[in-house]
């Protein structure tokens, strides 16, 4: 049995209707959360995930079930999962189920599909270069309709479904003439980031005020304001809140948890050929981002004082409170 076709691309406006709501926690979750309204979900659809601070945060009001913590191929907590999945499906019906994964929409889809309900797989938006595992399980499988947020690796089977991205939205603010920075480079291990420090400096706008998160990014003596090489999260939440810009590298949980605290950032794409990252898949992150308007995309060298003041002149409107901190 083949349901690939059932779900429109864009359901616009969405139908309420009653679904079966699968993610396991962290990113996953998050992004399911922001996707739903757009899904349709009706108040009496049921969300299945894991028991957290986050699942009890962001649905809290919402009905939902929890399961044991399925690890990355975990195949007996799965197996467990499936179960559970099961015995709901006996006692419910729904007009659809969606996951947004990891292997609970393995553990959960295909038991949906088998019981007649129209299933879908959402690839999280930070598989920016094809599938996860779970999604090429799925995929094989051919019960379940899959979807990619990236439309560079969309195909026939991989349509294209509308990016997280796009619930958020770009506001004006006023702009002061001399911005405050936060400067944040990631924790990649083993991977400098100077291009970017560079960058910063050479704007002209890096002063006592500028705050800096360098990751691997060492020996840098040379700057001005606070220098951390890692910090807590409630010190970078302040630190991002604190800011008028924020100047990230293009990694999609650093990107996906500003968005969240309402900073529309300057990102900067890490680089294979300068020795920056293991390949250019930021790049794809970067280029989307731009495109639907909720960060300025750039890479390095083209990182200049106007790129900044541009950022300080805009805010995110998040349109719904979800937390991307947690469990990450």
């Amino acid at each position: 049995m083949s349901v690939h076709s059932s779900y429109p691309l864009a359901p616009l406006p969405p139908t309420p209707r009653k679904l079966l709501l699968v993610a396991s926690t962290g990113g996953h979750l998050a992004q399911l959360v922001r996707l739903a309204p757009g899904l349709g979900a009706s108040p009496s659809s049921l969300w299945v995930t894991f028991d957290s601070m986050q699942s009890r945060s962001l649905l809290a009001g919402q009905r939902r079930i929890h399961v044991p913590y399925v690890r990355p191929r975990d195949y007996l907590g799965m197996m467990r999962a499936a179960g559970i999945v099961r015995r709901v499906l006996k006692h419910e019906s729904f007009d659809g189920a969606v996951s947004t994964g990891a292997g609970l929409a393995v553990a959960a889809l295909p038991q949906a599909a088998i019981s007649g309900v129209p299933s879908l797989y959402i690839e999280s938006v930070s598989r920016v270069e094809g599938p996860s595992l779970s999604g090429r399980v799925l995929a094989a499988s051919r019960l379940v309709s899959v979807r990619t947020q990236h439309p560079a690796w969309a195909t026939e089977r991989w349509r294209t479904y509308p990016s997280v991205l796009s619930t958020y939205h770009a506001l004006v603010k006023h702009a002061p003439d001399r911005p405050s920075l936060f400067v944040t480079l990631g924790t990649i291990e083993g991977y400098r980031f100077d291009s970017l420090v560079d960058a910063v400096l050479a704007s002209g706008l890096a002063d006592e005020r500028t705050v800096w998160q360098l990751g691997f990014t060492t020996d840098r003596t040379d700057l001005p304001g606070q220098v951390h090489q890692m910090m807590p999260t409630a010190m970078f939440v302040d630190a991002a809140l604190t800011a008028d810009v924020v100047i990230t590298h293009a990694g999609v949980g650093t990107f996906m948890g500003l968005l969240e605290l309402g900073v529309f950032p300057v990102i900067v794409t890490r680089r294979k050929h300068r020795g920056e990252h293991v390949d250019d898949h930021q790049m794809q992150i970067a280029e989307l981002a731009e495109c639907l308007g909720v960060a300025r995309a750039v890479d390095a060298p083209d990182l200049t004082a106007e790129v900044i003041r541009f950022a300080a002149g805009r805010a995110i409107d998040t349109g719904v409170s979800v937390s991307l901190t947690t469990d990450r």
